[in-house]
């Protein structure tokens, strides 16, 4: 607990509200003490990098927004009013975000709103599908490489590829593996998180 939290140790009326110490609804973001407009900067300049990366520009700006959320969970109208967007937009981002499974949807309870998650294990749960792809792609690349003619230009190339992500794969499972155990060693069995 943060020395100017002690010293203030009585909860605001809108963390008992909102799910801060006492409250009911664990999935509201508490009210640090926060600059929005530096919270809004990173937003926009880590969205940025996604964006020059290949990711869709609202979808990564609304990924980074879940991502910068104590909670890890927005509602639409949420993700709206931070981001200064349309629902609209809001719409086509979560599509894209929920489809390439970076994110899920759940119902609040008791109500007709959705919020969207991150995962716990988010980074682990994104490189455990690009390792599936790997195997889907490498097995179609290595029936490509027979139909090809494996002694050819085209074929040859087609295998050294199939090699390439069945190296990818195995690399893959060992880092994950090493991943977990340094996760558990540095922040306990069972931590959540979005790693």
């Amino acid at each position: 607990m943060s020395e100017q939290r002690e010293a203030t140790d009585t909860a605001r009326p809108e963390e008992t509200a909102h799910g801060g110490p006492g409250g009911e609804d664990r999935d509201r973001d508490p009210t640090p003490d926060r600059d929005p407009e530096a919270v809004s900067r990173f937003v926009e300049r880590f969205a940025g990098e996604l964006a020059e990366a290949g990711m869709q520009r609202m979808a990564a700006r609304v990924f980074v927004a879940l991502l910068a959320s104590d909670t890890a969970a927005l509602t639409s109208a949420e993700i709206a009013e931070q981001l200064k967007i349309s629902p609209a937009a809001v719409s086509g981002a979560v599509r894209y975000l929920t489809n390439t499974g970076m994110i899920s949807r759940e119902r609040e309870p008791g109500s007709r709103r959705d919020r969207y998650r991150l995962h716990e294990v988010l980074w682990y749960e994104i490189f455990t599908r690009r390792d599936q792809l790997f195997l889907r792609w490498g097995k179609l690349l290595g029936e490509g490489a027979q139909t090809l003619g494996p002694d050819t230009p085209a074929g040859e190339r087609l295998a050294e590829t199939v090699e390439f992500f069945h190296f990818l794969h195995d690399e893959l499972l060992g880092m994950l593996g090493r991943w977990r155990a340094h996760r558990e060693a540095k922040f306990g069995p069972g931590a959540g998180g979005v790693a």
